[in-house]
């Protein structure tokens, strides 16, 4: 299966694949060994959020001060 690239960097999922992961609207994408991967993400899925977050190295104090930060705009 060919996936195309648009101008605006957009990829559409074919049909034969995007079935296999019904409710799913957010995929998680990273680049491995030169390879796109992309990880389904489903909307109760706190502990994927949490694992990427530390990941980054953002603490709960980073987002509480990036929250804090926004609403004084």
């Amino acid at each position: 299966m060919l996936a195309k690239k648009t101008s605006k960097n957009q990829i559409t999922l074919p049909k034969t694949v995007i079935r296999q992961f019904p409710g799913v609207d957010y995929f998680d994408v990273q680049e491995q060994d030169g390879l796109i991967v992309l990880r389904p993400v489903r909307p109760n899925q706190s502990d994927e959020v949490r694992r990427k977050l530390a990941e980054l190295g953002i603490s709960e104090q980073d987002v509480a001060d990036a929250v804090e930060w926004a609403r004084k705009a």
